[in-house]
């Protein structure tokens, strides 16, 4: 394996480290094959809400696996999913299922440009939608781990059509639509930023990519692939009262198994095949055990909707910690919104992707190994969000706090 690993940020590269390699998870934890605990602040990157191994999802899974795991053919299951996210996000009016998050940014961008008969996409810098060859410019979490703000591989011709643009600046945005809105398509955007860090988006800023792009006829695009039913049932759309043309959904709607989704409306949904000219197919899209799972999560999660609990309990975490870098006279801030938070070794909370750069990368270094060697295992990039679940006790953040307070002497 290139790396030793499957996705570059789990080498720990940016860390100096070497990865752990986990056996099995249970609750708040992951158990690693050196038969090590480690208190799981990843989540796997978000769908772990409800905690790792939850019997329930872990019993839909194997029902579903006892039917078939895969059919390639329209099931039941698929309509049922596909409204319980419509009636989370009534901005998505169809909906097609896909097996990645990076389907799904990928497929937003193609039904964009067919819809609109346009080519150039505005993204922002810092904001990470997959692997897509039209998105992969200055991307945020594992490119920027790297030190690679574009990859090799990505003809120059499909590159020139993708302007990105800094977070959060309406006035850099706002110059480069009105030097192209004629030939723009979609302008894609993370509301919730997931691989910069975690950096919130002004709501000033996304309304005028509201304002801006239905002026134009231009499609906007929320890539919710992190946010989707993590940071609120109706994810960052509904907590910003900001309706999208196009939504891209993953990780949380399968219940931690390969999963992902786009929709909005129907307008601009019907332009795909069989209904319309753009193509766009998957022999394992909607696959059953997938959507078993999203299913029986999407459910509990309606029923129990904790997502001020896990808020609060970010914030306390946090806070705490916060306490500590205090004593210490180390810059720290913090922000979390539901259950999905970030933290930097600088004083002032960063609003972009260059003030997320600037923080210190020698403090999170020292404090993601201190923290890994105590047991806590944050993710390793200070690129990238942080994730707290319903099993997070007060309990088991109160041994964290206490850790991190033996960790700096305090």
């Amino acid at each position: 394996m290139p790396g030793g690993v499957n996705s570059p940020v789990r080498a720990f590269g940016n860390v100096n480290s070497t990865p752990i390699f986990i056996k099995s998870a249970s609750g708040a934890y992951l158990h690693d094959v050196d038969g090590n605990d480690y208190v799981d602040f990843i989540g796997s990157w978000g769908p772990m809400i409800l905690g790792h191994s939850n019997p329930k999802i872990i019993k839909a899974i194997k029902d579903q696996a006892n039917l078939g795991t895969s059919y390639g053919a329209p099931t039941e299951a698929e309509t049922s999913i596909g409204e319980l996210i419509r009636a989370a996000m009534p901005s998505i009016e169809k909906i097609r299922m896909v097996n990645s998050g990076t389907e799904a940014t990928m497929s937003c961008i193609r039904l964009a440009r067919g819809y609109t008969g346009r080519n150039k996409i505005i993204k922002f810098t810092g904001c990470y939608h997959g692997h897509v060859d039209s998105l992969l410019i200055k991307a945020g979490s594992g490119v920027s781990t790297f030190g690679l703000p574009d990859s090799p591989g990505i003809p120059e011709e499909l590159a020139r059509h993708t302007i990105s643009v800094p977070y959060n600046d309406i006035n850099a945005f706002s110059e480069v639509f009105e030097s192209i809105k004629g030939e723009l398509a979609a302008v894609i955007i993370e509301p919730i930023a997931g691989n910069m860090g975690f950096i919130p988006g002004d709501k000033d800023f996304l309304e005028t990519l509201r304002i801006k792009t239905h002026e134009s006829g231009s499609v906007l695009i929320f890539d919710e692939v992190m946010t989707g039913f993590r940071v609120s049932l109706g994810g960052a759309q509904e907590l910003y009262g900001i309706t999208p043309d196009l939504t891209a959904l993953g990780k949380v709607i399968g219940g931690g198994l390969p999963v992902g989704a786009f929709g909005g409306k129907a307008e601009i949904m019907n332009f795909l095949a069989p209904e319309g000219p753009v193509y766009q197919a998957g022999t394992l899209s909607g696959n059953p055990l997938a959507v078993a799972a999203g299913k029986c999560l999407i459910n509990e999660l309606i029923k129990i909707n904790p997502y001020d609990e896990l808020e609060a309990n970010a914030s306390y975490l946090l806070t705490n910690i916060k306490n500590e870098m205090f004593k210490k006279e180390i810059p720290f801030s913090f922000n979390q919104i539901g259950g999905m938070f970030g933290f930097f070794f600088t004083d002032e909370f960063p609003n972009n992707f260059d003030d997320v750069s600037a923080s210190s990368d020698k403090y999170f270094e020292s404090f993601f190994k201190d923290c890994l060697n105590q047991g806590i295992y944050f993710a390793p990039s200070k690129y990238e969000a942080g994730f707290i679940s319903t099993k997070h006790t007060k309990k088991i953040l109160d041994e964290v706090i206490n850790k991190v307070k033996v960790i700096y002497g305090t």
